[in-house]
């Protein structure tokens, strides 16, 4: 009697495959192109090739993931920096290597951008900065207070930026638009102050104003430490 053709065996995938930094970068890249709720363990499990339980045992739950992420995006910033005596320019630099990895993951960025990882990356960026504001002259609960006060500037304006680079064009449009149509119709009569200076709200937009704020917390900063 003919024996049936034996069933082909499956293949198995070799062990260590599934590592942790290939599901952050999965996840990132789900989140990018479908939005933060199309993140799902079943999703990412899906796209990995594995059940989903695989990645339960590298991450135990959501939230821990999302902070991966959120430090990875750190570890991305702090990709290649060197950190000099000049203190000032050691913070503007990381505060714009912060952006930039905010502006390459954009989606990512509004999710997690505020979140306290408590993990490495965050970790050595606190060493960073907080050691340039001692060398700034800064000292204890000041260095603290505005160690905590850039970080909050930094992410925020990167997470604003990154929100808007979501928008459709046409509403970037119609808000780059305003400083030079709408703000300069208005009643001087009305609005005094805005008339004011209305002319030169169109020329400032085209400025980098994250560069302004920095520029003023590193004024302020000085300020500080000389009044300490």
């Amino acid at each position: 009697m003919p024996t049936s053709p034996a069933a082909p065996a499956r293949k198995r995938r070799p062990r260590g495959v599934l590592s942790p930094d290939r599901i952050i970068e999965m996840a990132m890249g789900i989140i990018e192109r479908d939005g933060a709720d199309a993140l799902t363990f079943r999703r990412l499990g899906t796209e990995l090739g594995v059940d989903h339980t695989a990645v339960l045992r590298h991450f135990r739950g959501k939230d821990e993931l999302m902070l991966a992420l959120a430090d990875r995006l750190m570890a991305e910033a702090l990709t290649g920096i060197e950190v000099t005596d000049d203190w000032r320019a050691t913070l503007k630099d990381l505060a714009q290597r912060v952006r930039l990895a905010c502006r390459a993951h954009p989606q990512v960025a509004v999710v997690v951008s505020g979140r306290t990882t408590r993990r490495e990356s965050e970790f050595v960026g606190a060493e960073i900065v907080i050691g340039a504001l001692l060398r700034a002259g800064l000292r204890g609960r000041e260095a603290a207070s505005c160690y905590r006060a850039l970080v909050e500037i930094a992410l925020a304006y990167s997470s604003l930026e990154a929100t808007l680079m979501s928008l459709p064009e046409e509403a970037l449009a119609g808000d780059r638009d305003a400083w030079s149509r709408e703000y300069l119709a208005l009643s001087p009569t009305r609005y005094p102050s805005i008339a004011a200076v209305a002319t030169h709200l169109a020329e400032v937009d085209e400025e980098d104003q994250f560069e302004v704020a920095l520029d003023l917390f590193m004024d302020a900063i000085e300020i500080r430490a000389q009044r300490d």
